[in-house]
């Protein structure tokens, strides 16, 4: 099994579509590249930032596939493979490591909203099945369920589950977390702008969706934090806090699309039934890139 560490900054990759909605394969190869060349530690193909969602299963395939191409081993790549029916999670973890991924990333199962001993099972079902590194993902705002402390815990004893991405806004439940946490399980957060107070309790990174845009800052950050100089993370924390804000503006990643146009990184294109953003929110938008350093 496939052990690397992930720490540091580790971006939720969109994926870039073509006018007509298609992925857009040219434009995923290339940004994949750019977010290297700014040094995040890892990368996570096929999540909510990334409209898993509404990808068929051939393009979620594929999207692993051509991300793992174009990291050539250089970092980790935390594939999506969450779902709220088991089977199909097993499925999805097994495509993951056949194409060459290293982690798999599995959101508590949604819309279900199974008790906390259905959410042990479902991932412990997953580990039995799968020789594979798996990452947890708690995130009770798009799951409708919060996958408690002692839930986290008891499936960070499991064989093969190897983190977790803690998006549930408490700090007391991570803290309890990062208290009695094994050796070896990582934590990250799962919201940029708990970032900077999470590892100053000891959590190892973050899965983050601004860092779509300004991947060497949210990386800086982190690599910030792990070294205890928490003046220069409040610093870069402070002049990234707008775009933070902007980026949720409207259901993510509706702000990151937009922002990564401005950039001219990818085209403004959501699927349905997802919208572009609103036109009221586009000078917040490009107001809070500006003062991250992203945007002229």
């Amino acid at each position: 099994m496939t052990m690397l560490a992930l720490r540091g900054c580790g971006t939720a990759l969109a994926t870039p579509f073509t006018a007509d909605g298609a992925v857009d394969e040219v434009r995923l190869r290339t940004f994949v590249e750019w977010q290297l060349r700014e040094g995040v530690h890892f990368v996570v193909p096929c999540g909510s930032t990334g409209e898993a969602a509404t990808l068929t299963p051939d393009e979620h395939e594929r999207v692993v596939a051509i991300t793992v191409e174009q990291v050539a081993g250089r970092v980790p790549v935390v594939a999506g493979a969450g779902s709220n029916d088991t089977a199909r999670a097993i499925a999805l973890t097994r495509i993951a490591k056949a194409r060459g991924a290293t982690h798999a990333l599995h959101v508590s199962p949604m819309y279900n909203k199974p008790p906390q001993r259905g959410i042990e099972a479902h991932f412990r079902a997953v580990a039995a099945a799968v020789d594979f590194p798996i990452v947890l993902y708690n995130v009770p705002g798009r799951t409708g369920s919060n996958m408690e402390a002692r839930t986290t815990l008891a499936l960070a004893a499991v064989p093969g589950i190897v983190a977790i991405k803690e998006a549930s806004g408490n700090l007391v439940q991570v803290g309890e977390i990062l208290r009695e946490r094994p050796p070896n399980f990582a934590v990250l957060s799962g919201d940029d702008a708990l970032t900077l107070p999470m590892m100053a309790l000891g959590a190892d990174g973050v899965i983050s969706v601004t860092s779509n845009a300004t991947p060497r800052a949210m990386a800086e950050l982190a690599d910030a934090c792990a070294a205890g100089d928490y003046g220069a993370a409040r610093a870069i924390h402070r002049r990234l806090q707008p775009w933070m804000n902007a980026a949720f503006a409207e259901s993510n990643p509706i702000p990151v699309k937009a922002a990564l146009s401005m950039l001219g990184r990818m085209e403004n294109v959501v699927r349905s039934p997802l919208v572009p953003l609103a036109a009221p929110y586009e000078p917040l938008v490009r107001s809070a890139l500006q003062t991250a350093g992203a945007l002229a």
